[in-house]
């Protein structure tokens, strides 16, 4: 079945053992977690960089004594 679908062995189990046991809600509400996880981790990302940008600017801005 594996072979016939293109998917490795290792490929097959490891997402059988991270997916066997659940229904369809289940991993319906495991997406849109995922989904929400990826986009805060992209905010966070975003506002490091903002952070970043305001720290050199700030140095940058300093008199140098």
């Amino acid at each position: 079945m594996t072979r016939k679908a293109g998917v490795s062995d290792a490929s097959y189990y490891t997402w059988r053992k991270k997916y066997g046991g659940m229904g369809k809600s289940q991993l319906k509400e495991m997406k849109s977690l995922e989904k929400e996880n990826a986009r805060l981790k992209r905010i966070v990302a975003d506002l490091e960089l903002d952070k970043l940008i305001l720290k050199e600017t700030l140095d940058y801005l300093k008199p140098k004594a």
